[in-house]
């Protein structure tokens, strides 16, 4: 169902440059959505083609095809879209993916993917991004982590390592770039249905058993993530840096 991203306008976000990672497909598409609801410049990259393209024709945002994992691809696509923007006012590192592997059999080349594809690119899209962000008088950067390294979720270590290492970059980096004007946060999401989590592993049970653990009693989905992002990006958290703003419905009270 399509959801409503207008019931609030950031009218400090018209006419910002935003730049969203992992953008074609789940909490990224929606952040998308919601940014050019807000009548934002919007580019976003990912690695699916096919779906990034529909959706850029599709919401008027800006798709940039790339691997986030190839950090010199990804600093060039960077360059690119402050070129073509005049500067980039809002860095969203949404990309990732949170397989399931058993401890017992993840390999040393294993271990690096895992954390290429979760916590590498956050920092080095952050780095890329800062200078210029400084030249336009600051900006906000977003993390995302998750809950699961809070809850100590088994079957994905690779996961759950790199999502709890963006908890101490996020404090790193605010301190470190506060002084120019930028701030940086975390949005940590819970137990969001999205097509992936409903594809590859959802079951009744399972959905039943979040519904259970949260104190809110509804499943969250992608346009939670997105509704805080819009506000986390907006000058209306202007005194806020270096903090996690979770939202998981309170499931981590359990």
């Amino acid at each position: 169902m399509p959801f409503d991203y207008q019931t609030v306008q950031y009218r400090s976000l018209e006419d910002r440059s935003v730049v969203i990672t992992g953008g074609a497909s789940g909490i990224g598409e929606e952040m998308v959505k919601a940014f050019v609801a807000q009548k934002a410049r919007v580019s976003f990259i990912d690695i699916d083609k096919e779906r990034g393209g529909a959706l850029a024709a599709a919401t008027g945002a800006t798709f940039h095809a790339c691997d986030v994992t190839d950090i010199p691809a990804l600093r060039n696509v960077l360059a690119r879209i402050e070129g073509d923007t005049g500067g980039i006012h809002v860095l969203v590192n949404n990309a990732g993916k949170d397989d399931r592997h058993d401890m017992a059999e993840v390999e040393p080349e294993y271990w690096r993917r895992a954390l290429s594809l979760n916590l590498d690119h956050q920092f080095f899209a952050t780095q890329a991004v800062s200078k210029g962000m400084a030249k336009v008088g600051g900006g906000s950067v977003i993390m995302l982590g998750s809950i699961s390294w809070m809850r100590g979720r088994p079957g994905m270590v690779g996961y759950t390592t790199a999502k709890a290492a963006i908890n101490g970059m996020t404090k790193t980096l605010a301190r470190e770039l506060g002084p120019s004007g930028i701030r940086v946060n975390c949005i940590v999401p819970g137990a969001i249905l999205t097509e992936r989590q409903e594809k590859l592993w959802l079951t009744p049970e399972l959905n039943q058993q979040f519904i259970d653990l949260q104190a809110l009693k509804f499943r969250l989905n992608a346009s939670h993530v997105a509704k805080l992002a819009l506000f986390v990006a907006s000058d209306e958290s202007a005194g806020c840096t270096g903090s996690n703003f979770v939202v998981d419905a309170g499931l981590t009270q359990n």
